[in-house]
Parts: structure tokens; C-alpha cells; sequence
């Protein structure tokens, strides 16, 4: 057949409505990825500017320029603890230690009281009362429980993870669809069946949720810890800090900290990503 003759392909409409909308997802990524870029930018040029004409106190609120070389000094360096990845690390073990407990303590017993209707109105009230004690205000009687060691910290960052996570595995277990587990039960699945092969999966993204923000509640619990007494750390550099009035040191130790959590949570979100990539904008195109 001749090649002149040969119809044209025509186009697809709904391949290029596709590709428009990568497209523009991309872009925006983009655009916000520039913008907190230039906002971070903002934030730290002015409080350079602001410390170095003296609008701002230098010797209370430091400058980032200063808090950059303490960071730089501590990396080659050194602390007077230590190395700073070893003060790192152990604060991120005890944070890890402590939110692993929590978390695992949480989703157990939110699942099961919210499976079982009786075991939740004889707990209920016991979790309010514990619920509403300063959990913080604890850390110095696991100091004095635990010592100065990590036991101290994983239980301060236990306690903090806990109910973050009890009561998101709760809620979950209480809106898993009933219909879901009525199909379950005249298919003659078992208690035990539906609790791990319908409630569980229905409350996982419940139970997500909570992981972002109890992270960040298990490093509050070993900073604090530290903070009161330790050996090594980042909250004992905070202390070290404040204790030779170096607002730089503290700024700098706040800065390190900051990264950490950051680089967590985008594991958590990378995680939570590939998980639940079966739900819509579960891959976390609409951000």
C-alpha cells in the first residue's frame, strides 16, 4: 500500500488531559519547593540583618551566621560530649526506642478496646485521668526511677507517643464499615479474622496519621529527658549551651534537631505513600 495513502493517528485526547495534569502537578511541586525556599531565605536574611545593626539583641537571639559555625565547628571538631553524630544518634535511638513502645502499645490497645465494647467502658475512665495529666511533669520521676541512662528517655518519649496513637487506632476501629465486617462474619471469618484482615486494614490510615505528630512527641520526650539529665544528647547540648550562655549553641542544637525531624517525617510520608497508593491522591499528587 502506498505511504502517501496511510491514514494520520489521531490524537488521544484523554493521554494528553493525563500528561497536562503531570505536567502541572510537577510545576506546582516546583513552585512550592521554591517558595519555601525563598521563605526560609527571608526569615534568616532578615534576622542576620536585623542582628548585625544591633535591632535585635545578638547575645540573646545569636545570628544564623554564627549558629552555622557552631554547627561547623561541632562537626569537625567535636563536642564536649562527644562527636555530634554520636549525640545525634543517641537521642534519635532513644526517640526510636521510645516511639516504637508507643506506638506499639497504642495501636494494641486501641484496637482491642475499640473491638471490644466492654473492655472500653471499664478502661475509659482510667485513660481520661491519664490522658489529662501533664505528661511532661512525669520525666523527672522516670529520672528518678531510670537514672540518667536511656531507659529514662524511651519511657518520657513512651508516654508522650501513646495516646496520639491509642486514640487514632481507636477511632479507627470504631468506623471500620459494618457491612465490611457483617460480609466478614457470614463468610465465617472468626473474631481473630476480622480483627486482622478487616479492622486493622480499615484503621491503618487512622494509625498513620498519628505516626506523623508522634514522632515529634517521642523527640520532645528524649530532648526533655536530656534537657534534666544525661550524659550525652541534644537536649544535654541544649543544656551545655545555656549553661555557658552560648545562644548560638542552643539555636544550632534547636537546628540540628529541626533537620531530624524533618528527614523523619519524609520517610513516614515516603512510607505512607507507597502504602496507600491504591487511594485516590494517595501518591501525593495534590500537594
Amino acid at each position: 500500500m502506498d505511504e502517501s495513502f496511510k491514514i494520520p493517528a489521531r490524537p488521544h485526547p484523554a493521554g494528553d488531559r493525563t500528561a497536562a495534569r503531570v505536567k502541572a502537578v510537577r510545576r506546582r511541586r516546583v513552585t512550592v519547593y521554591a517558595a519555601r525556599l525563598l521563605v526560609l531565605a527571608l526569615v534568616l536574611g532578615a534576622w542576620e540583618l536585623t542582628a548585625r545593626n544591633g535591632i535585635i539583641d545578638p547575645f540573646n537571639f545569636s545570628m544564623p551566621s554564627r549558629i552555622w559555625d557552631q554547627i561547623v565547628q561541632w562537626t569537625l571538631h567535636g563536642t564536649p560530649q562527644g562527636s555530634l553524630g554520636e549525640q545525634i544518634w543517641y537521642t534519635l535511638y532513644e526517640a526510636l526506642l521510645g516511639w516504637v513502645f508507643g506506638v506499639a502499645g497504642g495501636v494494641v490497645l486501641g484496637i482491642s478496646l475499640g473491638r471490644v465494647r466492654f473492655l472500653a467502658d471499664v478502661f475509659s475512665p482510667y485513660i481520661k485521668v491519664l490522658n489529662a495529666l501533664p505528661r511532661i511533669a512525669l520525666v523527672p520521676i522516670f529520672l528518678i526511677l531510670f537514672g540518667l541512662g536511656p531507659a529514662s528517655k524511651v519511657a518520657s518519649a513512651v508516654v508522650l507517643v501513646f495516646f496520639p496513637v491509642f486514640f487514632n487506632a481507636f477511632q479507627g476501629a470504631r468506623e471500620v464499615d459494618r457491612n465490611l465486617v457483617a460480609n466478614a462474619r457470614i463468610l465465617g471469618a472468626s473474631n481473630r479474622r476480622v480483627t486482622l484482615q478487616v479492622v486493622i486494614p480499615s484503621a491503618t490510615s487512622w494509625i498513620f496519621t498519628s505516626l506523623h505528630v508522634s514522632f515529634g512527641f517521642a523527640l520532645i520526650g528524649a530532648i526533655v529527658g536530656e534537657y534534666l539529665g544525661a550524659a550525652k544528647g541534644i537536649g544535654l547540648l541544649i543544656s551545655a549551651s545555656q549553661g555557658t550562655f552560648n545562644t548560638a549553641g542552643v539555636y544550632a542544637a534547636m537546628a540540628i534537631l529541626a533537620v531530624v525531624a524533618l528527614l523523619t517525617e519524609g520517610l513516614l510520608t515516603f512510607a505512607e505513600r507507597k502504602l496507600f497508593r491504591w487511594k485516590p491522591g494517595g501518591s501525593g499528587a495534590g500537594e
